[in-house]
């Protein structure tokens, strides 16, 4: 009998040799492939943090990349939105309106819409014999060339398809010359949504991000 054995024990309970059995907790193995996981896991991070940590303090903020392909991304100025250009409003604007084509009536039509537009009306009657029945489309905008600074383009926002033309007037009425293609003038919702688009400012230049 060895003597490991306990005293009065013996048989199967009989412990040979001279070597205590090694005991170990069942759950310890596990315990320490978690441990070693998570180990890795702590130090993926901390490297992931120190590369970030060196892009920031190596200056390469300013540079993006998309889908594995880099942009320069160079400052911009301060956004600021661009002042609307000075257009004169409807009411400033006095329109002659002629009729040039073998239609009876239109030349006075379209005056009285115009006016219920907010433009003022001057003369109205039939083109001149310079341009009568000679304006093959919708119509004709004749002013001196201060007008091409703004008042054509605001009366061109009521007749889609005029052309414009200056002569050497003095005055800073406008004709509306209605043309052989004319049919009608645009329709008000259409024309006040490009008299907004003509006057409000232009869209502020973003920085770039």
């Amino acid at each position: 009998m060895s003597m490991l054995t306990p005293p009065g024990m013996g048989g199967k309970y009989r412990i040979t040799g001279d070597v205590y059995p090694r005991m170990r907790r069942p759950h310890r193995r596990r315990r320490i492939v978690l441990a070693s996981a998570a180990a890795v896991v702590v130090l993926g991070a901390a490297g992931w943090g120190t590369l970030q940590l060196v892009d920031v303090f190596s200056g390469d903020g300013g540079t993006k990349t998309t889908a594995g392909k880099q942009t320069d991304c160079k400052p911009a100025p301060k956004a600021t939105a661009a002042p609307a250009a000075a257009f004169p409003r409807p009411a400033q604007i006095t329109v002659n309106v002629y009729n040039a084509t073998s239609r009876s009536g239109l030349a006075k039509t379209t005056a009285d819409e115009l006016k219920k537009r907010g433009f003022k009306i001057g003369k109205v009657g039939n083109a001149p014999a310079a341009y009568d029945k000679k304006v093959p489309g919708a119509g004709l905008l004749l002013g001196a060339p201060a007008a091409t600074k703004g008042t054509f383009r605001v009366l061109g926002t009521q007749l889609a398809g005029a052309t414009t033309k200056t002569d050497t007037r003095g005055t800073t009425d406008v004709d509306l010359i209605i043309g052989t293609a004319f049919k009608t003038l645009s329709p008000k919702a259409t024309a006040d949504a490009a008299l907004v688009a003509l006057t409000k400012p232009a869209p502020a230049v973003k920085p770039c991000r």
